[in-house]
């Protein structure tokens, strides 16, 4: 399913049973980033929906050592209105992982399903205090905006990213 992870790793399709195990990674692995306040937007971002409705679009990495430890996630979907997009609403890899390809392969994945149902584009946005997203997204080769003011209503500042994949190596490029 996810090809070039570190052994040791296995991924398969998110379920609803991961929405717990993610809310508590999450929280752990952004490392307090806008306190509180960050703690519950992100808690906000990831509802359980998520984990029911986009499952065959989304991605779950375990550690394979007989326990099951989250590794990393990806939680994207296709487009309802721009038949040529899709969009990655919240990734996130173990800092433990971070430099050894994990989110790549992720993102990879990702790319090869979207080009499977003819898709051209995908996007995603994240805050502008994260900045190792924004560097992340940039060497995958998206396009970084600037901040962009109030994008998820008052307050709540974004950076947004694109990337067209006929402009990546891939089956479909």
């Amino acid at each position: 399913m996810i090809d070039d992870l570190p052994s040791g790793l296995t991924a398969r399709q998110l379920a609803e049973d991961d929405h717990l195990p993610v809310l508590a990674a999450v929280d752990t692995w952004w490392g307090g980033l806008k306190g509180e306040r960050g703690t519950l937007e992100r808690t906000l971002l990831l509802p359980r929906l998520y984990f029911q409705h986009f499952t065959t679009t989304s991605f779950v990495v375990e550690r394979d050592d007989g326990r099951g430890e989250l590794a990393a996630f990806l939680v994207g979907f296709l487009s309802q209105t721009d038949p040529e997009s899709a969009y990655v609403h919240f990734a996130g890899v173990d800092p433990r992982l971070h430099g050894q390809g994990v989110g790549r392969a992720l993102y990879d994945s990702f790319f090869a399903l979207v080009r499977s149902h003819g898709r051209r584009y995908v996007h995603c946005v994240t805050s502008p205090q994260n900045t190792a997203s924004q560097s992340f997204h940039a060497r995958l080769g998206f396009t970084v905006s600037a901040v962009r003011p109030d994008y998820d209503g008052p307050g709540f500042d974004r950076v947004t990213f694109s990337i067209d994949l006929a402009g990546r190596p891939g089956p479909a490029a």
